[in-house]
């Protein structure tokens, strides 16, 4: 790689004055994307870069030998930097007049930074769409259309990868937030924003691959059984890439069944993406529902002493193994070693064999009252089970004749009220639920805060 990129290239963003080179490559970069061209005449340039270093939102330099220089004099410093690090190249016209270019891995590298700052998502209907016009469409150039069908499946693959990694890096960052506010703020607001919204909606429903997966499937088939495809196909790929026919002709198999493969085992990625959507789901809200327990009884015991277990890791900056050094554990566990065996020891010793005397069972009727009340327990249980079915029937008892509502004229005289609501705005992103939902302003009531909504029943 380095071979291509310059050795030093990445030293201005690993150097203490890292924020002030990446301002100073936006600044330079913004002025050259709106040209023809990335050359640009050098003092136009260090004209931008004076009135950023002019400016008094200019992060200080340090460590460097510019201190008490004119900002003009701070500017042509670092387009020395940036040419020595290998980003810009610098070339005299005829004219002798000097313009600075990006070198073109450098723009690249730009580019993806900048879609990463910016959170930019894939558009997956774009890949999806493209690959189905490729295939459906007739061309002389059927060589150059596979190549651009194998790079846009490539594309789309990646992208969906990426999003199930997505959605796992915020199931491992959830054990960072500490109160049920912050988990439900980083579920509703950043969580859904960023990816049910932005990428995993559009997937199950307008980006959706099952409209367009058969046909195809059915195409490329089609295409890998004509012979005057692959012929042609061969023939041009044999020019691209300047080899034999015969390896061409393999080549073209090859990618074809590449594409065919990649589609017709995107399920197994689709499936991933949604059981880890439910899983992130699922872990936000009993994670909010466990530091809203409380109580004398085991559960708001054991939830007690496992929250200050984890404030304590948290505030001496302790490692997982870090339990062993509290002290309160020692009071709240007391094990000790015994060295003798006996009848009252946990070990069960070993009995003789003894003639086998079998009992007589007693005919006995079972306690109606106790079956009874065990039965009312677990229907009680499974009563305050909440499902998708659950939560429609619910919004629809409180809708009535009504078209839409607010979220906050919803019951919320306890926790459980409370949890529904989460529910219902949770499942409002599904398409099988029997109402929408539209977020808007933060309110309280109740003694919570939250986000208010509006609940509009769909038409049928």
């Amino acid at each position: 790689m380095f071979h291509i990129i310059d050795e030093h290239f990445f030293m201005p963003l690993a150097s203490p004055n890292k924020v002030v080179y990446w301002e100073c490559i936006c600044k330079l970069f913004s002025v050259m994307d709106h040209q023809l061209s990335f050359g640009v005449e050098r003092d136009v340039l260090v004209e931008e870069l004076q009135y950023y270093f002019e400016a008094s939102q200019a992060t200080d330099i340090v460590g460097e030998d510019v201190e008490g220089k004119s900002a003009r004099d701070k500017a042509n410093w670092m387009i020395r930097k940036l040419e020595n690090y290998g980003w810009i190249d610098i070339e005299t016209d005829k004219s002798y007049v000097q313009r600075v270019n990006f070198k073109e891995y450098a723009v690249k590298v730009i580019r993806t930074l900048l879609e990463i700052a910016e959170g930019k998502q894939i558009e997956y209907q774009g890949y999806i769409y493209t690959i189905y016009s490729l295939v459906r469409g007739t061309t002389d150039n059927p060589g150059i259309v596979l190549l651009s069908i194998v790079e846009n499946t490539d594309m789309l693959i990646t992208g969906l990868k990426n999003l199930s990694s997505s959605i796992k890096h915020y199931i491992d960052e959830l054990t960072k937030y500490k109160t049920p506010a912050e988990i439900m703020s980083v579920l509703f607001n950043d969580y859904i924003e960023n990816i049910v919204d932005k990428a995993y909606h559009r997937l199950l429903t307008s980006d959706n691959v099952s409209k367009f997966r058969p046909e195809i499937i059915e195409r490329l088939e089609s295409k890998s059984r004509s012979k005057s495809y692959v012929d042609k196909a061969s023939e041009e790929l044999a020019g691209i890439r300047e080899i034999s026919k015969d390896e061409a002709e393999e080549l073209v198999y090859h990618y074809i069944h590449q594409v065919i493969d990649a589609f017709q085992n995107m399920d197994e990625i689709l499936s991933e993406i949604n059981r880890k959507n439910t899983q992130y789901q699922r872990a936000a809200i009993n994670r909010a529902k466990f530091y809203l327990i409380g109580g004398e009884d085991v559960r708001g015991q054991i939830k007690e002493i496992l929250s200050g277990m984890n404030e304590k890791i948290n505030r001496e900056d302790m490692d997982l193994s870090g339990i062993y050094r509290i002290e309160f554990m020692d009071e709240l566990i007391r094990i000790y070693s015994s060295a003798v065996l006996d009848e009252k020891s946990l070990y069960t010793p070993i009995e003789g064999k003894k003639a086998f005397e079998p009992e007589m069972l007693l005919d006995t009727e079972p306690d109606q009252e106790l079956r009874d009340e065990k039965m009312r327990r677990m229907l009680e249980k499974l009563a305050r089970v909440i499902n998708p079915e659950k939560v429609n029937h619910y919004v629809e008892k409180h809708l009535g004749d009504r078209r839409e509502m607010l979220a906050s004229e919803l019951p919320l005289k306890n926790t459980d009220d409370f949890v529904k609501m989460i529910y219902i705005r949770l499942y409002g992103q599904r398409k099988n639920m029997r109402y929408t939902i539209a977020v808007k302003d933060m309110i309280k009531k109740d003694g919570y805060r939250f986000n208010d909504f509006t609940i509009h029943r769909k038409e049928h």
